[in-house]
């Protein structure tokens, strides 16, 4: 069972609370499934309590796909298009997750990144607003609240994780946190180093495999003619 349509049965009882996104937050790397899809994405539920909330588009606007597009007609024909701070960022979020040599990796085995935090609290909340996590882990919604300026209570019942948010927190207080910021570029290899270049080996069978299966597609093309 999908752990958000849980939590979903779960808000409904609360007739005050309205749900206004369903965000999808994916991710590039993980661990490689055999037996099914590799899993690659976390879901975010955004509820408000009434119609009258706080979302701050333009803290968390990405950059123009096309910023050189402009109307090809009506009364703005020929004027760029687009938002010049940019476009909304869409229900999607690709942001990497805290793996291995992550800058932010620490003791805690399954970490948030403090990128995603960060469009959370720019997005929804506003400079001084009080930000409550009940389970902060490793502190990472505290080190992005305090980053943006904002208040923070969080709670975390196991002792070294709580040590570990604590010394995160003060650190983002001092401004000496290590963080990757959403706006860092999803990492591209350079196809010129040893680990992107495609070994002989995966040619060959890269190559077998497109072979036998244009073979299969031209049979069963042929076997639907036939028909």
């Amino acid at each position: 069972m999908p752990l958000d349509f849980l939590v979903h049965n779960i808000m409904q009882s609360f007739p005050d609370l309205a749900l206004r996104n369903r965000i999808v937050w994916t991710y590039g790397h993980g661990l490689h499934c055999s037996d099914r899809l590799s899993g690659r994405h976390e879901m975010i539920l955004w509820y408000t309590k009434s119609d009258n909330y706080v979302f701050n588009l333009d803290e968390i606007r990405v950059p123009q796909k096309y910023p050189g597009k402009r109307h090809y007609k009506g009364p703005l024909k020929g004027e760029i298009s687009g938002n010049p701070l940019g476009k909304n960022p869409s229900d999607v979020w690709d942001i990497p997750n805290v793996k291995a040599n992550h800058v932010e990796k620490t003791i805690h085995p399954c970490q948030f990144p403090v990128a995603l935090a960060l469009q959370l609290v720019r997005a929804f909340t506003n400079s001084g607003h009080l930000v409550l996590d009940p389970f902060m882990g490793s502190g990472t919604t505290g080190v992005a609240a305090l980053l943006e300026g904002r208040r923070f209570v969080g709670a975390e019942i196991l002792k070294k994780y709580y040590k570990v948010a604590e010394k995160r927190c003060v650190e983002a207080i001092e401004g000496k946190v290590k963080y990757r910021s959403p706006e860092v570029a999803i990492y591209v290899p350079d196809p010129n180093t040893a680990v992107a270049k495609m070994p002989a080996q995966f040619r060959f069978t890269v190559v077998n495999k497109t072979v036998e299966r244009e073979t299969k597609c031209q049979e069963k093309r042929r076997s639907m003619h036939r028909a």
